[in-house]
């Protein structure tokens, strides 16, 4: 039989059109991809809008806070827009790296910016309608974060307003900008980027906010759960706040740590702990009320804006380090000595004024349309006077409508129902203060207390406020006397004081107790006891322009009424004037300065301003020794500042001091020297016309000079500071003249023998109110 073989012929192989197809539109989109990615990165025709330029890449910036340093490095405060401190990535606790990673991209240590796998699955739940999470890795939020992709000046291309394909151009600016961020930088440094610029809500920008927000803690002492809880907040920090709704943030919480249990960061045993544990909060939102010394850093960032803008610095956002000569510690005492004395003098003033408004003339009678008349000098008038184009009923029924309104007390916050006029009313009732120290060798000012509360009375009442000085301006005209061949022993008789004035009227001040003794003072003890015949004496001799030249050699610069009542202090001048002035006759006759600011740093800690406070010599050497001798006799037995110093608050070392109280007591003044800190107190009504009715209660001895007391028995007790108690140095030649008074032969004062001549046959009726 033969065997036929069969040929078989081998099958072509045929490519179905549809896989062609699909190639060809596969290469197809890849090439349009390319082309529209590259057409986004060169903003082709203007289409898309510009992408941040690489010399932003290299340098991204993100705003930072300005700090605020003490002198012994404590943080003080801040300034910012958004309130932004960095940190760097060792600083990052593990368990928050591990919580943020489970959360938000698992996979951020593996893609290089953008994750395919997220990008199908949002493309997948777009489809489907069942859309579980965003695609976005923390690199694409890191682009949005610190170029604010979504800005207008980056979205004005031609196409950007086009709905849809605006959000597809936006995304794949961040796409773009994201892998060139994995190029340029390392992971640890794109995730310590996204954690300083992310926003947790409550004005806290960035993790090392955040934490102190929150928790008052550095990130590195952060728990697990308290991460979780920060981490939870990116997803909308209101709707997830611990603070404003706390069962959603327990929620939230519960689900960063079920995935970082799913991602076996935590195990199941940690994770049922954790979740039952309630979210215990220190809860803290940094703002310009709270912290150490609000009035301070209120009035040193007037001086920062400036310096910025001369320098080209932005203070709210470039990350300035500032330090400061305030000394913490001696700002705490100094808040803490207010805050005691003012909430007991606010309750007697309280009870002084019990049934009646405080705000009187001359004659303590009820100023009328008071309230009224100052209400118009409020925002709220105006902005109702401009809503209501001046219908003054419209005005007035919002002005008396009551409205809840949080008040301050001396006892704390109170919420209450109020009218804006009633609120006024209320607050008028107020006693205001200020107070400031300064080491008058250097000029650095240690404590500055601008009020007595920051939140709800912001007028500084050291460096913005001016007031009538009353005696504690007769120092100058001492000195000027001293510098004119008067010496403390020379003797002047206590006796009516007239002085022609260019009206033609006369000058007649009265002592405190409407007397005159006729007895012989010398200048030391008339300066102690603050005898205004002694003042009016030496202002006549040497005349008010002598007056208004020594004060201003000194350091006072405010407008000086060069008249005869100057010597009594009727001119008004600052306190930190003051205090540098006074600071002259601690330091050997040198004006200072008084100085605030040290140094400022970049970012980077580079220092790129120095000060140093300027200084001239104003008096000699010899000049600002004698009235320091004298000044000391106001803190000796018969001085206006004896008992309060030295019994109430045990004070031994040696002080010098000046006591000052004004017309009606609307100004209690008090000055206080020791050889390294000068000090000086104002406390009055936010009105001159808001006072004391007797000047037992409205002296400065009473309601000035405590708070210098106890400051000075706070900072004495704190041998951290290293206060001196010795006494005052004294010059290295020998003095020109006797301090001793006791060693003068008995009589042999010389005595202005034109003196009783001139003054006693006056007329009675010309009097003014005595001003001590």
């Amino acid at each position: 039989m033969t065997t036929r073989q069969k040929t078989v012929e081998p099958q072509k192989t045929v490519v179905p059109k549809v896989v062609t197809t699909l190639w060809l539109l596969f290469v197809s989109g890849f090439v349009a991809f390319i082309l529209y990615i590259w057409a986004v990165s060169a903003n082709f025709l203007n289409l898309f809008g510009e992408l941040p330029n690489l010399r932003t890449l290299e340098n991204p910036k993100s705003e930072l806070a300005s700090e605020l340093y003490s002198a012994d490095n404590k943080l003080l405060g801040k300034y910012f827009r958004e309130n932004r401190t960095p940190v760097d990535y060792e600083e990052l606790p593990e368990n928050l790296i591990n919580a943020l990673v489970a959360t938000e991209d698992i996979r951020f240590e593996e893609h290089s910016g953008i994750d395919p796998q997220a990008m199908l699955r949002v493309a997948s739940g777009i489809i489907t309608g069942d859309l579980k999470g965003g695609g976005s890795t923390l690199t694409q939020q890191v682009a949005k974060n610190l170029f604010d992709t979504r800005s207008e000046e980056l979205n004005n291309g031609l196409l950007n307003d086009v709905p849809g394909l605006g959000m597809l151009i936006l995304k794949t600016k961040e796409w773009i900008m994201a892998v060139k961020l994995e190029r340029s930088y390392t992971k640890r440094e794109i995730m310590t980027m996204y954690l300083n610029t992310v926003d947790f809500g409550s004005n806290a920008f960035g993790i090392k906010v955040a934490a102190r927000t929150f928790f008052n803690k550095v990130p590195e002492n952060l728990e697990v759960q308290e991460s979780a809880v920060l981490v939870g907040l990116l997803k909308a920090p209101t709707a997830f706040s611990p603070k404003l709704n706390p069962e959603n943030s327990k929620r939230r919480r519960n689900v960063v740590l079920s995935q970082m249990v799913k991602y076996d960061f935590l195990t199941e045993e940690e994770y049922n702990k954790l979740k039952e544990k309630d979210i215990e909060l220190d809860y803290r939102v940094e703002n310009q009320n709270i912290g150490l010394a609000p009035y301070f850093r209120t009035e040193a960032s007037k001086f920062l804006l400036q310096w910025c803008r001369e320098n080209g610095y932005d203070l709210y956002a470039d990350g300035l380090k500032i330090y400061t000569t305030i000394d913490s510690r001696m700002q705490e005492y100094a808040e803490e000595a207010v805050a005691e004395h003012m909430k007991k003098q606010q309750k007697l003033f309280f009870e002084h004024w019990k049934g009646r408004n405080p705000w009187v003339d001359r004659n303590n009678q009820e100023i009328k349309g008071f309230a009224e008349q100052a209400i118009k000098r409020s925002d709220r008038y105006r902005n109702l006077k401009a809503r209501f184009d001046g219908d003054e009923d419209s005005i007035n029924y919002y002005l008396n409508k009551k409205i809840p309104m949080t008040i301050f007390t001396w006892e704390g916050e109170k919420q209450v129902e109020m009218s804006p006029m009633d609120s006024l009313r209320y607050y008028k009732h107020f006693l205001q203060t200020g107070f400031m120290a300064m080491e008058p060798q250097t000029g650095h000012i240690k404590a500055w207390v601008g009020g007595i509360n920051y939140k709800h009375f912001k007028y500084d009442h050291v460096k913005q406020g001016a007031r009538q000085p009353g005696s504690t301006f007769k120092p100058f005209l001492y000195t000027a006397a001293i510098e004119n061949g008067y010496y403390p022993c020379y003797e002047v008789i206590d006796t009516k004081v007239c002085i022609p004035l260019p009206d033609g009227n006369m000058w007649c001040p009265n002592n405190a107790d409407n007397k005159f003794s006729g007895k012989k003072y010398t200048l030391r003890k008339g300066l102690a006891e603050s005898v205004n015949s002694i003042s009016a004496f030496l202002v006549n001799k040497l005349g008010a322009e002598t007056l208004v030249k020594t004060a201003k050699r000194m350091g006072i610069h405010t407008p000086l009424d060069p008249t005869p009542s100057l010597a009594l202090g009727t001119s008004d001048v600052t306190l930190y004037d003051m205090v540098g002035a006074y600071g002259t006759f601690v330091n050997g006759g040198t004006w200072v300065e008084p100085t605030y600011i040290t140094r400022i740093e970049d970012k980077h800690g580079n220092v790129v301003a120095e000060f140093v406070p300027d200084t001239k010599e104003a008096l000699s050497e010899e000049t600002a020794y004698m009235m320091v001798h004298m000044l000391k006799a106001a803190a000796e037995p018969g001085g206006t500042a004896y008992y309060g110093l030295r019994y109430r608050n045990g004070l031994k070392n040696e002080i010098a001091a000046k006591t000052g109280t004004t017309q009606n007591q609307s100004d209690a003044w008090f000055m206080g020297l020791t050889p390294d800190l000068v000090a000086g107190t104002w406390v009055g009504g936010e009105d001159r016309s808001i006072h004391f009715r007797t000047i037992a209660l409205g002296q400065g001895g009473k309601l000035a000079m405590p708070i210098y007391g106890a400051f000075m028995q706070k900072v004495y007790a704190d041998k951290t500071l290293g206060l001196s108690k010795e006494p005052f140095p004294k010059p290295l030649a020998p003095l020109s003249v006797e301090l001793d008074c006791a060693k003068y032969n008995s009589g042999a004062f010389p005595v202005d023998s034109t003196q009783q001549d001139e003054f006693l046959q006056l007329p009675a009726e010309i009097n003014l109110d005595a001003e001590i």
